[in-house]
């Protein structure tokens, strides 16, 4: 099966946290990444937004999509935002059907940020597991990265491959 990963800036985001990057384009188009990601991923795919951008992103997704929950138990706090940020939503269409052999995999995680990865967002490594369990990958599947940006997501998958995550 062939799955994907976004994790684009959220929209209003884009400058403030990416500008100076080698890579920055503008902000993303959400409803051209949704539309790729439903025709070249119909096996599956995840998307990552936030809590503000959810209503708008979810508008543009098919009615079949899923909300699941990222909860960080540590997550910086914000001079005058309260309540903080302590959660982010993901999107999740289609993955593979998993039987009642398998372990049941919760719809949220709970997994600390990362810090001084050398961009904003990058997801830990119980994150990127979780994705995968959530689509229900198997090793010979392909797990596509949208916007690879620190290059950790891949870095898990292979090591999810090996069977060493």
């Amino acid at each position: 099966m062939r799955f994907a990963y976004a994790d684009p800036p959220y929209p209003g985001q884009a400058a403030k946290h990416y500008k100076n990057h080698k890579d920055y384009g503008g902000e993303v188009d959400h409803k051209l990444l949704i539309e790729k990601l439903c025709g070249d991923y119909p096996d599956g795919w995840a998307l990552s937004t936030s809590s503000p951008a959810l209503q708008s992103v979810l508008f543009l997704c098919p009615s079949d999509v899923r909300i699941m929950a990222w909860v960080k138990p540590f997550a910086s706090f914000k001079p005058n935002v309260n309540p903080a940020y302590a959660w982010e939503p993901i999107i999740v269409r289609g993955g593979r059907k998993r039987g009642r052999d398998l372990l049941t995999v919760r719809d949220w995680i709970s997994a600390n940020i990362t810090l001084k990865k050398g961009l904003c967002g990058v997801k830990p490594p119980a994150f990127n597991r979780w994705i995968f369990d959530i689509m229900g990958a198997v090793a010979d599947d392909e797990f596509v990265d949208m916007f690879p940006g620190s290059g950790g997501f891949d870095r898990d998958w292979q090591e999810f491959k090996k069977g060493a995550m």
